[in-house]
């Protein structure tokens, strides 16, 4: 049995017209739904064992954020497959994670979290900003993770945790 936690960044900045999608930073809100999550992974027992992040600058930092608050202290590995590559991307990455890697944390962008998600579990999930989602798959190698290989366990919101 795998585990693998689905995220997606936490709320990015608009304000700067001029900068690319891919370089936009995270507003402070997206910044404090990253820190509240990070907190409660590790109150779940999900403290990841590998995470993979989008290149692109919000994801970067809500993976870092989310890693350093959720007591993981390994690095993160980056991959623009989850910016550019849509599910098929995730599902890529996803079966190259050694075998010895029970729990993954992927950091990544709608609309693709929100398909790999449904492609996994058969669920249809929305992901707001910096919304986690665990899904529990039937498989002892990443490698053979396959459509509807999971059960969709929990889907979490940072305000949710807000007020704890």
């Amino acid at each position: 049995m795998k585990t693998l936690l689905v995220m997606r960044h936490g709320k990015s900045s608009w304000d700067d017209p001029s900068q690319s999608d891919y370089d936009r930073p995270l507003k402070n809100r997206g910044r404090r739904a990253a820190a509240l999550i990070g907190a409660e992974i590790p109150r779940r027992g999900l403290t990841p064992d590998l995470v993979i992040s989008s290149g692109a600058k919000r994801a970067r930092k809500t993976a870092a954020i989310v890693a350093k608050t959720a007591g993981y202290t390994g690095a993160i590995e980056l991959t623009d497959r989850l910016y550019f590559n849509g599910v098929d991307g995730y599902l890529d990455s996803l079966a190259e994670v050694a075998d010895g890697v029970e729990r993954v944390l992927v950091v990544g962008h709608n609309p693709h979290v929100e398909g790999v998600t449904a492609r996994l579990t058969g669920e249809n999930v929305s992901f707001p900003t910096a919304a986690l989602a665990v899904i529990e798959l039937d498989t002892e190698s990443w490698a053979t993770v396959r459509e509807t290989s999971g059960r969709l366990v929990s889907v979490t919101l940072p305000r949710e945790l807000e007020n704890r």
